[in-house]
């Protein structure tokens, strides 16, 4: 489970839907595994990491308020 899903995204829990698709695009595109792919192993695994708690805190908000 993540710590909090809104810190993950950068966003207060009060944040519009859309800033937090914003916040969430902004952070893929950041934060995206393509973006070190010629990287070492260790860096590309970080930044999959990364984005996985992205995605992970992406998805438990728009769960938790029903966003599509």
């Amino acid at each position: 489970m993540i710590d909090d899903p809104y810190k993950v995204l950068g966003l207060d829990w009060n944040a519009s839907d859309e800033d937090v698709k914003k916040a969430y695009r902004r952070m893929a595109m950041k934060y995206h595994p393509d973006k070190v792919a010629n990287a070492g192993e260790s860096i590309r695994q970080q930044a999959t990491d990364k984005f996985r708690s992205i995605n992970d805190a992406y998805e438990h908000i728009k769960a938790q308020r029903g966003m599509k």
